[in-house]
């Protein structure tokens, strides 16, 4: 027999011997040659070896899930016998394996020896304080093999792991539904009992879970104890805390069945795919309008009651939701949170910066089922929908004239009020359209933000700039079938091929007349408002094209580009051109 120095511990043999000192001195001289982790025992190393090669020779016999260690197999064993034979002497709870009973006693001692020493914190067990540490320290030592995700304890790793294999292995014995987390399992069985067995002292609201009495006693003491080490922004709740990292690590692991699309939380996966389902499980007791999302309903309610709860400190205006009072205060604070990563273009609101977006993915997923026609905006799908059945649904007050679309009824009620709600932040000058406001401000900034080194063009948006200097490009590969010709860009192609199909889907609200393109409309749209945002800065003559203008400064420049090819007289207007042309033709005649 070998005996111990130290404990007297008598052993049979001389390398369990060496073993069991390995225990007193913390010495680890057997290492893994693949992650280089020191063991003291041999057994412990090939245990550990498994987990590299994947190998799980332990097989339940009830549910043939496998395991690395025989210990695990046992533990899991449990769940099948729901055995428990450890009881606490104090709650009587019982427990499947002892170590699990050593961690419940502290509960109720209250008996916390293990104190942080950056917050002062104290826990109940030396493990506890050093999972805590990994707060303080950012360590994250337990790393996902299929996703290179990172975790500060091991318990989150596996629970992650979940969500790649899909694995759930806490059922219910009531309704069979299983579960990847047995808390989430003890969460759903009250939805069985009905108990509620915690409530709030403050409001008494009944609660299943004392978890969840926990989070909704924030609601009233404002706290919110979890907080983004990148940003700063702090939430009441984890899962909150957990769902907001995804938008600095653009982490989106819910992805959509029908159209792939991705999303970061998967409430915004289920509330999307009601898109998909046409579901709409929130309805309104009063009209009995349905809705996808129950914040909706909320909202809706309020149209109801006429109430307005949260009011702005500003202007006193009132709003029914509080986003849209969050909205709406940026309007005074000029504040824009949401950048365009692409043209660092600012928006203040998300949506507006998902609908701008578009704009460089050329992404177009709402189509026409009539003639296929793509919509970046399901608005625009919408109104373009109305040109099939021709119905107009906005009718105006004053002169009974009916639109396809609320906003060109809006537009038009302008030529009545002759309002003009879009102010030059420089001169005061008033617009009735944002456009033409857009425009006039290329007089103040001289039209130089981007310029065009080979034809002098101006442009406003660096947008329109880099479109324009394709023209320049030689490469033209949009070319069409009918007459050959060649062009830089689709979007020409498609103005251009509207020449040979007589097409004209843009119509005027006012006087019905027909263009085959939108800056065509917009320019006739004009004669109507009589809106001349056009100025020569030498007599200050209006003119509601920019065209028209330029024309109109060669009366100053004395400037006359268009030259006749067998005169050569020239003319400062293409249109006096052609008219003497003609002259050379009858005379020819």
């Amino acid at each position: 027999m070998f005996a111990c120095d130290i404990y007297n511990k008598e052993v049979s043999q001389k390398l369990d011997l060496k073993n069991y000192l390995c225990t007193h001195t913390k010495e680890k001289p057997l290492a893994c040659y693949m992650c280089k982790k020191g063991f003291s025992r041999k057994s412990n190393l090939k245990k550990h070896f498994r987990t590299h090669m994947k190998e799980k020779p332990f097989a339940c016999d009830i549910c043939n899930k496998t395991f690395t260690r025989n210990s695990n197999l046992k533990t899991h064993l449990w769940m099948h016998s729901k055995e428990k034979p450890f009881t606490c002497d104090i709650c009587k709870k019982g427990f499947s394996r002892k170590c699990y009973l050593i961690s419940h006693i502290p509960t109720h001692t209250k008996e916390k020896t293990f104190s942080c020493n950056i917050c002062n914190k104290a826990f109940a067990k030396n493990s506890h304080l050093k999972t805590h540490l990994r707060v303080h320290t950012k360590e994250k030592p337990f790393a996902c093999d299929m996703c290179k995700k990172r975790f500060s304890q091991k318990s989150d790793l596996k629970v992650h792991f979940r969500t790649h294999t899909n694995e759930k292995p806490f059922a219910c014995d009531i309704c069979n539904k299983t579960f990847s987390q047995n808390s989430n399992l003890k969460t759903h069985l009250w939805t069985h009992t009905k108990e509620k067995p915690f409530f709030c002292d403050v409001c008494h609201k009944n609660f299943s879970h004392k978890s969840n009495l926990n989070k909704h006693f924030r609601t009233h003491t404002k706290e919110k104890p979890f907080s983004c080490d990148e940003c700063g922004k702090r939430f009441s709740r984890k899962g909150n805390l957990v769902a907001h990292y995804r938008i600095h690590s653009n982490e989106k692991p819910f992805s959509c069945d029908v159209c792939k699309k991705d999303f970061s939380q998967k409430s915004h996966l289920d509330d999307h795919f009601r898109i998909h389902t046409n579901e709409r499980p929130f309805s309104c007791n009063v009209c009995n309008k349905g809705f996808s999302q129950k914040s909706n309903l909320n909202a809706h309610l309020r149209l109801h009651t006429n109430v307005k709860f949260f009011s702005c400190d500003v202007c006193n205006k009132n709003f029914s939701h509080k986003s849209h009072l969050n909205v709406h205060l940026r309007t005074h604070t000029n504040e824009k949170p949401f950048i365009c990563d692409v043209c660092n273009k600012s928006f203040s609101h998300k949506k507006h910066l998902k609908s701008h977006l578009r704009t460089h993915t050329k992404e177009k997923p709402y189509p026409c089922d009539v003639c296929n026609k793509m919509f970046s905006h399901k608005s625009n799908l919408k109104a373009h929908l109305l040109t099939h059945t021709l119905v107009k649904p906005y009718a105006c007050d004053i002169c009974c004239k009916a639109f396809i679309s609320k906003m060109n009824l809006k537009r038009h009620l302008r030529t009545h009020t002759k309002e003009k709600p879009y102010e030059c932040n420089i001169c005061s000058k008033t617009f009735s359209h944002k456009c033409s406001l857009k425009t006039h401000l290329l007089r103040h900034t001289k039209g130089n933000p981007y310029a065009c080194e080979i034809c002098s063009k101006v442009f406003f948006y660096e947008d329109s700039f880099k479109s324009h200097l394709k023209i320049h490009m030689e490469d033209k590969p949009y070319v069409c079938e009918i007459c050959n010709k060649d062009f830089s860009q689709q979007h020409n192609l498609k103005r251009h091929l509207r020449t040979h199909t007589k097409e004209k889907p843009h119509a005027c609200d006012i006087c019905y007349k027909l263009f085959s393109d939108g800056c065509s409309l917009k320019r006739h749209l004009r004669i109507h408002s009589k809106e001349k945002p056009y100025v020569c800065d030498i007599c200050k003559k209006a003119f509601c094209q920019i065209e028209t203008l330029k024309t109109h400064l060669r009366t100053h420049t004395k400037e006359k580009p268009y030259a006749c090819h067998i005169c050569s007289k020239t003319y400062c207007r293409q249109f006096s051109l052609k008219l003497h042309l003609r002259r050379h033709e009858n005379q020819k005649s």
